[in-house]
């Protein structure tokens, strides 16, 4: 039986990378997607809904499919799914206006969300208390104000996690600032202003997982997509100063990887988000990992 429902912060408080499965153009979200995903290779799904269909109807399903197609080898009751929300990190204004974004998607139950084109530390800071109820109390006063979340979805929320509505609420929260909480709120960095000021943006309490967009970094610095591999010296620097930031803070940088670069990524210090299965093996056998997928 696993030790918590979120299978991401499990292998993560246990040091081990994870890796990821999902379309960044949508993925296909409906019940019989959600059975078949259940026995996914990978350790959480990556739902794409910055360029997919923000499909609420279709992620509830995905979620039941999910439930009735696990629980995992592990012991988890689901996969943690991680939603890749629409609006941009440009701007405090920008992510309060749309506040209804992250509640709508956290109402199905999922286990996290990843704010894109996170660039300003006041649009993250922004970003967390919205998705924290106001009882809890973690950092209120040290880098962040209450929080913003409502009550009234965790009668659809708590039963995709097994929990009775009270059980939810109290964990219902962002790890590892409450080490008790099961969501995991990631932030891409993925431009040149992001990455300038990556410093800043690692300070603000309540981030669990920090990605670097690379295709969006290098066209951020006004290449072709074509050149995004390798990437251009700008954009190498970009990714160094953002790990480096991920580093100094403990916080987990995820990066892609492939069967021939996941060795070298992995000692390089990234505890990767990569979606090649191949890869994920010879990941899982180089940190010697024991738990089963």
């Amino acid at each position: 039986m696993a030790g918590r429902i979120n299978k991401v912060i499990e292998l993560l408080e246990s040091g081990q990378p994870v890796y990821q499965v999902g379309s960044h153009t949508g993925n296909v979200l409906t019940y019989e997607a959600g059975l078949e995903a259940a026995s996914t290779w990978a350790d959480f799904v990556n739902v794409g809904m910055e360029h997919g269909a923000f499909d609420m109807p279709g992620l509830d399903q995905f979620m039941r499919g999910l439930i009735d197609g696990g629980p995992t080898k592990s012991g988890h009751r689901t996969p943690t799914v991680i939603v890749e929300a629409p609006v941009e990190g440009s701007s405090a204004e920008v992510v309060r206006a749309n506040a209804w974004q992250f509640r709508q998607i956290l109402a199905r139950g999922v286990h996290g969300v990843f704010l894109t084109h996170a660039e300003s530390p006041d649009a993250v800071r922004e970003f967390v208390e919205i998705c924290r109820y106001p009882f809890h109390k973690q950092g209120v006063g040290e880098g962040l104000g209450a929080g913003r979340r409502g009550v009234g979805s965790e009668s659809a929320a708590a039963p995709v996690w097994g929990l009775s509505i009270n059980d939810y609420l109290e964990k219902a929260d962002v790890w590892p600032l409450n080490p008790n909480g099961e969501l995991v709120l990631g932030v891409k960095m993925e431009n040149f202003r992001a990455a300038s000021n990556a410093d800043a943006i690692v300070e603000i309490p309540g981030i669990s997982l920090v990605e670097w967009g690379s295709g969006d970094m290098v066209v951020s610095f006004g290449y072709k997509l074509s050149e995004a591999y390798p990437p251009p010296p700008e954009a190498a620097a970009a990714r160094d100063r953002i790990m480096a930031a991920c580093r100094r803070k403990g916080l987990a940088y995820l990066d892609g990887s492939q069967p021939e670069n996941v060795i070298e990524k992995l000692d390089a210090g990234a505890l990767l988000g990569g979606g090649n299965e191949e890869a994920a093996k010879i990941g899982r056998a180089h940190t010697g990992r024991t738990m089963p997928v």
